[in-house]
């Protein structure tokens, strides 16, 4: 009941963030808002075993992506911060204004990884669901990776079209979310 109306009210909050972004199929904040409603999901379908047995090795594996999801998000944010810029981008009005970067951001975490706040979500779903492996969560944990790659994807059209050869060229020598991986 407890965790129905915190859902409820991470949903709502949710909405309100993603407000603009939701009248628009054809922006990354669209597709972001279905991977946060998926993780939140997550981590309150799992909390109840968060803590059993937390030294097995499928939560120990668990553990280090939730705290790769920390690491990802503070380094990203920070360097974000220190060199992306803000300026108004009237082709993006569905953005939130720490999203109106005006530099591509290239040291850090982003000089191997282009979306290492989406990585962050990924780590931070993933974690969530090596809690408890269950068909509901296969299906969420799916519809999250696929949400957060479509966010991805969405988001790279744009910044191309902003940046233009810059960020292709960028894209390149980058990984969408894992260094050397992925």
């Amino acid at each position: 009941m407890v965790r129905g109306a915190v859902f409820i009210l991470c949903t709502f909050l949710l909405i309100c963030f993603s407000w603009r972004a939701l009248r628009d199929f054809r922006v990354h904040g669209f597709y972001r808002f279905f991977a946060f409603e998926g993780i939140v999901a997550l981590l309150l379908l799992n909390q109840p075993v968060w803590f059993k047995r937390p030294f097995s090795p499928v939560h120990l594996l668990a553990w280090l992506l939730l705290a790769l999801s920390i690491v990802f998000i503070v380094l990203s944010l920070k360097k974000l911060k220190e060199e992306g810029g803000h300026g108004h981008r009237g082709d993006m009005p569905g953005n939130h204004d720490f999203e109106n970067t005006v530099n591509i951001v290239e040291t850090g975490l982003y000089r191997f990884v282009r979306h290492p706040m989406y990585a962050s979500l990924l780590f931070l779903g993933w974690g969530a669901f090596l809690k408890r492996i269950t068909l509901l969560n296969i299906c969420l944990i799916g519809l999250v990776t696929l949400f957060l790659f479509a966010t991805a994807r969405v988001e790279e059209d744009e910044n191309i079209r902003f940046f233009g050869t810059s960020y292709e060229d960028y894209m390149r020598r980058t990984k969408m979310f894992i260094p050397w991986v992925l």
